[in-house]
């Protein structure tokens, strides 16, 4: 019988939060030096015909997302016109349920149509990736978990149980055939962590155009107070954890660019370093290659690497390369390739032993992977879009109640710090990492807890506007 407790989208409204980063950001083959953000606010009713409003918002990472040849422009373009069409369709996608069914039903029955819809209007050109329209999607999806848990009085991560939820875990993930694990009769919250933590240790990325000591500097680094060389980030905010951008076609490059990070871990203190290759190699060899000259000729480095991220394509139903040399060596992380449960699967099958779980491929998506994941004994772990202002705030929470290999990526006060001061203002630990850490307490209330009512945010008027 459905649950007095369920909604419906009713309305929905898209605005564009424009950013730039204060330094490049480079990751595989592209850099990033600027960014839109997609807020969404979604309105939803139950069946007594109550309402409320909950908020999503994502930077729409394109470089990240659909890396290509194509102009920036071009691929933004197409981003922009399926979030037009996400917000009409979310308006009036007509399914009452909690929001893990309905987003899950969304993700099934109607993003696939309008993304071969955008496709269909780009034809005789790249098409769009899947990965893009999970980005665009995930806006909408995190708006409609808040506006859940708003309508409800309660925090979101309460309501994923049997008191709230029409079906059990079993309706939605199948497990493994060389598997024990059942998802019959379990709900999300049987996976995840309870109390959250508060505190989580806060990992910083060294980007490929990073500057790392002062001969690397050119006289182009910003004047704006904020730190440029690793050494004063590591100082200035206490890391202990160092995530290492790589160019996986280059061996002697990445090779040095970890020696030279991690001397400079080791002078000052920091304990863990991981590798993340960004899907650019081809051969499991070039990443065992440079993890056994590290062992043999810097132990200490070769200790301090706790986990090893996607260095191979993120299509793994046609890249199905065999791993297991990588991560007989070293935990190895889905990141791009994890889009959903299906998939992890596939990589399970392949030798992958973690799962990067990023809110940006839907909160929805993110929970179900984590279940699927955490059941078959993957290692966890929260991976940025370098969130800033509200997106960071959902992206957090995962890390606090998935229960990681060590606490949570976060990038944003690196890349555009000032772009978030507004909302630091009532979350400032959220925002500034302190001691190697982030400071969650003061996210309290309904939905996400974002404390919206606080928070003195000046929003440019929307760009798409529709109801049911």
């Amino acid at each position: 019988m459905p649950h007095s407790t369920d909604v419906r989208p009713i309305a929905c409204a898209l605005r564009y939060l424009p950013e730039e980063t204060r330094v490049p950001l480079k990751f595989g083959p592209e850099t990033l030096t600027h960014v839109l953000c997609a807020r969404v606010r979604l309105t939803v009713r139950d069946r007594a015909g109550r309402s409320a409003d909950g908020w999503g918002e994502t930077p729409l990472s394109v470089q990240w997302a659909w890396p290509s040849d194509l102009a920036y422009d071009e691929r933004l373009t197409a981003f922009q016109d399926l979030c037009a069409h996400l917000t009409r369709a979310w308006a009036s996608f007509d399914c009452f349920g909690h929001p893990i069914e309905i987003g899950h039903a969304f993700l099934r029955d109607a993003l696939p149509n309008l993304l071969e819809e955008v496709n269909r209007r780009r034809a005789g050109r790249e098409p769009m990736p899947w990965l893009a329209a999970l980005i665009a999607c995930s806006a909408f999806d995190i708006a409609l978990h808040d506006a859940y848990g708003v309508l409800h009085g309660r925090y979101v991560y309460e309501t994923y149980t049997a008191e709230f939820m029409n079906a059990d875990l079993a309706h939605f993930l199948a497990p493994a055939a060389d598997s024990t694990a059942s998802f019959a009769g379990k709900s999300p919250a049987d996976f995840l962590r309870f109390p959250r933590a508060q505190r989580l240790p806060a990992w910083h990325l060294v980007g490929g155009k990073d500057a790392i000591d002062a001969g690397d500097l050119d006289g182009s680094e910003p004047n704006d107070g904020y730190p440029v060389l690793l050494r004063d980030w590591i100082q200035r905010d206490g890391l202990k954890c160092l995530k290492v951008k790589l160019r996986g076609n280059d061996a002697p490059w990445d090779y040095e660019r970890l020696v030279r990070v991690g001397n400079i871990a080791i002078e000052t203190g920091v304990d863990w370093l991981t590798s993340d290759f960004n899907c650019t190699v081809g051969d499991p060899a070039y990443v065992t290659d440079i993890l056994d000259r590290l062992l043999a000729e810097h132990p200490r480095l070769y200790g301090m690497i706790l986990y090893v991220e996607q260095p191979f394509p993120y299509d793994l139903e046609s890249c199905r390369i065999d791993v297991r040399s990588v991560s007989a060596r070293k935990p190895l992380f889905m990141d791009e390739s994890a889009h959903d449960w299906r998939l992890i699967e596939l990589g399970r099958s392949l030798g992958w032993t973690g799962v990067a779980l990023k809110t940006c491929k839907t909160q929805t998506g993110a929970l179900l992977s984590l279940c699927w994941a955490k059941a078959h004994g993957m290692t966890l772990m929260v991976q940025d879009l370098t969130n800033p202002m509200l997106a960071q705030i959902p992206h957090v929470l995962l890390a606090a109640h998935a229960g990681t290999i060590m606490g949570v990526e976060t990038n944003g006060m690196q890349f555009y710090p000032e772009a978030s001061s507004v909302e630091a203002e009532v979350h400032p630990g959220v925002y500034r990492r302190r001691g190697g850490m982030v400071d969650l307490s003061t996210i309290a209330g309904a939905g996400f807890g974002y404390r919206l009512n606080e928070i003195r945010r000046a929003l440019p008027a929307p760009a798409v506007i529709a109801e049911a």
